[in-house]
């Protein structure tokens, strides 16, 4: 059973939910002077941190940051054709937009509270550097994903002490960047490691090396285009495979069904999310994973899911004839319908692609009650196929031709998904071994599809891959010319995606009440 994390948040006189002076609603109850005072009150202000990863509003990794707010090519959204940010129609006075934003500058000022204030608390002092590590940590990836969405935004780096503090203008990314490889490069040294920490809902030293490769590969691609951050990226990549801690899990569809049971691997998953409940009482930690992402199901007993989320034709097709037992555990093959009173799987046809829904997670495997629009299931943010992957790519970039190192982290991903073993050749599932840089790069980009959909990656891959916006486009018109007619709506998200839509807008509540903000090109 994974631990329960009580969230008791921080909530100081003045504690502000962004930069906008928008006073936080929680209750005012105690003081940063009157509280940190033992290592069970720097916990509690440390899980209020993390807690921003799970927001009630479902804009972050309970929800949103695996569906809506993260558009691709892997999916699109039942039923719905206009007027929604699931097609790409929204602007700058979106509500999912606008919280977003507020949720994860919470997240930065909670940080920025607990490490003004960590180094006076009495307790051990390794578990003491491990807290101030984690919330450091925690500080650059709200930051993270704060220049990966809206571009240059303000770079806030001390916690709010009163409605009256300045305004800021916008950081520039290079700037943001910068700060990120700061606070997590420190945080390396002072977390604890994996082993030490035993569950992957905290961050280890080997989770945050490996998202320091994203990160790092991430500035050298667009916009930044620092190429020299390829060498980074495979030191770090590097750092977590030596390490010897990690490995992938043999059975692909084992690690979403351990998701599901409550179990915990920190093998293969460096970093997840933990998600706690069904909503039940005070605490609402839980989230929609497998269930806004899950296979169709009217029964609750089984596990509800409305089938939200629709897989397109391309996706299925990449994984080829071979790839099936990854295809299929991915990509669910049946739905569940009632039939003369009774709940029975329908498999799909060979025609019944557009219907499909991802299949990763499924309720069915979930333990004890189970809640209609609520779950336990956790999500993972980082797994050890992704260090794999992210060396190969980062090494094809530096080098002329792909490396044999980057060809062998390739086919250990792709062995795992044949269920072969990974250190034995074998010919259906190895990738070619003749490809130039330009064709292994190409292979990478689809074995990252193949083996992520609907981690909330692709989005962010494809923009730093420079190509978000001829993919969307290029997907749209497939959709709405060749799928069969009931589904041709599946392609509006790619029809109206444009340049603007790399970035999100700065939210309409955030330019209203700082007059030193700026908007995003086009919105």
């Amino acid at each position: 059973m994974k631990p329960i994390y009580i969230i008791l948040l921080l909530a100081t006189t003045l504690m502000l939910s962004s930069c906008s002076g928008l006073l936080d609603k929680e209750p005012d109850f105690v003081t940063p002077e009157n509280y940190f005072k033992n290592e069970g009150e720097a916990m509690n202000s440390l899980n209020g941190v993390y807690n921003r990863l799970i927001d009630t509003y479902g804009r972050t990794y309970s929800r949103g940051l695996f569906s809506y707010l993260v558009l691709n090519d892997e999916s699109y959204f039942k039923n719905i054709s206009i007027n929604n940010i699931r097609v790409m129609t929204m602007d700058a006075a979106d509500l999912d937009i606008g919280r977003f934003w507020e949720v994860l500058y919470e997240g930065v000022n909670r940080a920025n509270l607990l490490l003004e204030n960590i180094d006076r608390v009495d307790m051990d002092v390794e578990r003491r550097n491990a807290i101030k590590g984690e919330a450091l940590f925690l500080r650059g990836y709200y930051y993270y994903l704060l220049v990966d969405f809206f571009g240059d935004v303000p770079l806030k780096l001390t916690a709010t002490k009163s409605p009256n503090d300045k305004y800021l203008t916008r950081a520039s990314m290079k700037e943001v960047y910068a700060q990120i490889v700061k606070d997590m490069t420190q945080a390396e040294g002072l977390v604890l490691s994996a082993p030490q920490l035993k569950y992957n809902e905290r961050v280890s030293k080997t989770a945050v090396q490996a998202v320091l490769a994203r990160v790092f590969l991430k500035m050298a691609g667009e916009p930044l285009l620092d190429v020299a951050r390829y060498e980074d990226a495979v030191v770090y990549a590097d750092k977590v495979i030596s390490s010897g801690i990690h490995a992938l899990n043999p059975d692909f569809k084992q690690i979403f069904i351990n998701h599901s049971k409550d179990i915990n691997d920190f093998k293969e998953c460096l970093w997840e999310v933990g998600i706690y409940g069904n909503n039940i009482g005070n605490i609402e930690q839980a989230g929609m994973v497998g269930i806004e992402n899950g296979i169709e199901c009217p029964d609750e007993n089984i596990g509800y899911s409305g089938g939200g989320m629709r897989i397109t034709a391309k996706l299925y097709s990449l994984f080829g004839t071979k790839d099936t037992l990854r295809r299929d555990w991915s990509i669910s093959p049946y739905r569940y319908i009632v039939t003369n009173g009774a709940t029975v799987k329908q498999v799909y046809n060979g025609q019944q692609i557009y219907d499909r829904n991802p299949g990763k997670w499924r309720r069915e495997y979930e333990l004890g009650a189970k809640a209609r629009s609520r779950n336990s299931t956790n999500f993972p943010i980082i797994r050890y196929s992704d260090v794999l992957l992210m060396k190969a790519e980062a090494e094809n970039a530096i080098h002329g031709q792909p490396p044999t190192t980057a060809i062998d982290a390739v086919n250990q991903v792709r062995r795992r998904a044949f269920g072969k073993p990974v250190d034995v050749v074998n010919v259906n599932s190895d990738m070619p071994n003749n490809l130039d840089k330009v064709g292994f790069h190409q292979y990478i980009q689809d074995e990252r599809m193949r083996e992520f959909c609907f981690e909330g990656l692709r989005r962010h891959d494809l923009i730093r891959w420079g190509i978000y916006v001829p993919v969307m486009n290029t997907l749209g018109k497939s959709i709405s010319t060749t799928a069969p007619a009931e589904h041709r709506y599946g392609g509006n998200a790619g029809l109206n995606t444009t340049e603007r839509n790399v970035l999100f807008p700065i939210p309409n509540t955030e330019i209203t009440v700082n007059k030193l903000m700026t908007q995003n090109t086009g919105w």
